[in-house]
């Protein structure tokens, strides 16, 4: 046997030369030096399509597993074969990053894929992961425009020097999305401009197909580096030391939907979500995200503004004590989230950096240990006040207040009395906020907090130019109580209002 010496990748960003457009089949789970024999490696395919082996170097067994695309558009494709006893590819040593525009990564092709419906949802076939005893930096390295991953299992790529992940740590992590390798850019080099369009769905990330943590966690899911336009939709992706989903310099227009994010951050970097850089037009939807070791989404000095929405947001803060949501920036979007079971707060807005705008709307709050929302005020900046907040805020009693606490101290709604009376089936509700700003009025349900919690949101009401409100309720019994958050559409959300309760005419909490 006539063996080839393994194909080092020495480029930085992707193939520039026009390469043939391939359909590859992987039919051996083999890993090692590329070699002309009977079966064809995901090492080989990878080389194949990034135009750095030829098909006339391949051996005839081999070569059938290949063809020349048709298409007019599109790029090369990587499907899988392997036998059905042989689907996890150990990996001896760091695959070629993937380097051809519109490459197609697909584990959905593998046979009997879809058959197999999980508690996480279809289940993977073929995984990739480090051979026992071999320690890999990462598993999938993007560095082309819209090369797409999907249903793949990769888990167990760590650096033995991070054991706990820090926050400059981008290196290591299950799949890399960057225009050019993170270890290769220097200080005050410009930077390159970010990846488009690369797709990653449907893969588990941190999970064997098996649904078993691995006994060695990957330090981190997905690090977007340099990339725009981002899709992360419907994976699962869990039990990293740390973040499930980090960025670093870009991940603009990202859009992280519908996806299972659990058991992250327990041993590293603690928050299943932590965006930095330039994340402007990111959203956030329709996600689970829970069991991690910190906030579920953490938002540290970004640029740009977020929209986080829909989301479930439960048993997060197992390893600190902090809030669920942490933000920093601008004009970011909170809409109909439920945020429960958390050991800090519900969202912490921090004064500083500047944090201003930012709207929190229709989400439902339970089982807190501390506010629903939390405005910081710029007094209040130590590591604690970030991840556990500091409290009721007084009212704006000043001007300079305005730049002094997060969202512009927006005043928090402030009932005329802390007990309304039940009259027939109706309760008259007053109180006074900002002038001409939106009052949701809230129904508490939970005795722990006389803030709050923010369980279920019940009716709108609009101030006056003084700041008075005023509404009618039908359906409130006596014990119940209530709270209230206030919105102005330049100066965002308040924190929740002092609880007022419902009582009998006879001043009774019950009859």
């Amino acid at each position: 046997m006539v063996v080839m010496q393994t194909v080092q990748v020495q480029a930085q960003t992707a193939t520039t030369a026009a390469a043939p457009r391939l359909r590859v089949l992987v039919n051996s789970a083999q890993d090692g030096s590329i070699a002309p024999d009977q079966g064809l490696t995901l090492r080989e395919a990878i080389a194949l399509t990034n135009g750095e082996l030829s098909i006339d170097r391949l051996s005839p067994q081999e070569a059938t597993q290949v063809q020349t695309a048709q298409q007019s558009e599109g790029g090369s494709e990587i499907g899988f074969n392997l036998p059905p006893d042989q689907t996890t590819i150990y990996l001896k040593e760091a695959l070629p990053p993937l380097r051809t525009v519109g490459l197609s990564l697909d584990g959905t092709t593998q046979p009997l894929y879809g058959k197999s419906i999980a508690t996480e949802g279809l289940r993977p076939i073929v995984a990739i992961a480090p051979a026992p005893g071999t320690e890999i930096l990462r598993g999938l390295t993007i560095l082309a425009d819209r090369v797409a991953v999907r249903g793949l299992s990769l888990y167990g790529f760590t650096q033995t020097n991070t054991k706990r992940p820090a926050v400059g740590s981008l290196l290591s992590a299950d799949i890399l999305v960057a225009r050019q390798l993170p270890e290769l850019v220097r200080s005050g080099d410009r930077p390159e401009p970010p990846l488009q369009g690369v797709i990653l769905e449907r893969n588990w990330l941190g999970i064997a197909p098996n649904g078993e943590a691995p006994a060695v966690s990957s330090d981190f899911g997905i690090s977007i580096f340099n990339g725009s336009g981002t899709l992360i939709r419907n994976n699962v992706i869990a039990n990293h030391g740390g973040s499930g989903i980090i960025t670093g310099i870009n991940a603009q227009d990202t859009l992280i939907n519908g996806n299972r994010i659990k058991r992250n951050g327990l041993t590293g970097m603690a928050d299943a979500l932590r965006l930095e850089g330039n994340i402007g037009g990111t959203q956030i939807i329709a996600n689970e995200i829970r069991e991690s070791g910190g906030s579920a989404i953490y938002l540290f000095k970004p640029e740009g503004v977020v929209t986080i929405q829909e989301n479930q947001i439960t048993g997060n803060g197992l390893r600190l004590k902090q809030a669920a949501l942490v933000l920093m920036g601008s004009g970011h979007q909170v809409l109909e989230d439920t945020i429960t079971d958390q050991s800090g707060p519900g969202v912490v807005v921090a004064a500083y950096p500047k944090s201003n705008g930012i709207i929190i709307k229709d989400n439902r709050f339970s089982k807190l240990k501390g506010l629903s929302i939390d405005l910081l005020s710029r007094q209040h900046t130590e590591v604690v006040n970030y991840l556990a907040g500091d409290g009721p805020n007084p009212t704006r009693d000043s001007s300079n207040r305005r730049l002094d606490t997060a969202n512009g101290a927006i005043n928090t709604p402030e009932f005329l009395s802390n007990m309304f009376y039940l009259q027939g089936n109706v309760v008259n509700l007053d109180g006074k906020a900002d002038p001409e700003v939106m009052v949701v009025i809230y129904k508490v349900t939970e005795s722990d907090s006389d803030y709050g919690s923010l369980n279920e949101p019940i009716a709108t009401v609009q101030t006056d130019e003084k700041g008075r409100f005023a509404l009618t309720l039908e359906g409130l019994k006596v014990g119940e109580r209530v709270s209230a958050i206030a919105t102005h559409p330049n100066y965002g959300t308040s924190e929740p209002a002092l609880n007022a309760e419902v009582r009998t005419l006879n001043g009774m909490p019950s009859p």
